[in-house]
């Protein structure tokens, strides 16, 4: 199952690394990213949440950013507290979201993510974020999804690969017109 254009987005409860448990009324009447991620030492994922943390500012006062980690919540915390985001990281150990959001898993996908995104993967493991602990699966790929205020997809992105994410430009876009409807 995928979720498109126009779908009324799930509620999620899960745990977030500063430990309490989101539940996704917890940020009704505001446009957000859902945003799926890999395991939570994935290079590619890490290197994702250092553009959003330190870009989240372009963002607008009113739109914010929920992110999924396929990881048990220790683990999650481990390698993501030091992102010292302004938004929830949360684990869903158990993939019940990935589940029901339509998240793929390939192994093709990360092939390509390894050969065609050999400098982030470089880039990212220069930074630290070396896949040291692998809990989660290693074939999930990325999803994105931009939720207008009243809760509907605005937008839902499947990566084709590992590193593969909504480009920052989209979501900037969104969230500005999010602030003036």
């Amino acid at each position: 199952m995928y979720i498109a254009h126009d779908m009324k987005i799930k509620n999620i409860i899960l745990p977030a690394i500063d430990g309490t448990i989101f539940d996704m009324h917890s940020i009704a009447g505001k446009p957000f990213m859902l945003s799926f991620f890999r395991f939570a030492s994935c290079p590619f994922c890490n290197m994702r949440m250092h553009e959003l943390v330190k870009r989240y500012g372009e963002l607008g006062d009113d739109f914010t950013i929920v992110a999924l980690f396929d990881s048990p919540i220790d683990n999650l915390t481990l390698h993501a507290e030091g992102h010292n985001a302004p938004f929830p990281i949360l684990a869903d150990e158990d993939n019940l979201y990935y589940k029901q959001y339509g998240i793929k898993h390939s192994v093709l996908g990360v092939i390509k993510g390894m050969l065609f995104r050999m400098p982030t993967l470089i880039q990212g493991m220069a930074k630290g974020y070396i896949p040291t602990t692998i809990k989660g699966s290693m074939t999930t790929m990325p999803a994105d999804f931009l939720v207008t205020s009243n809760g509907m997809v605005h937008q839902a992105y499947y990566g084709k690969d590992e590193g593969d994410h909504l480009p920052f430009d989209r979501i900037k876009e969104f969230s500005h017109q999010q602030s003036f409807e």
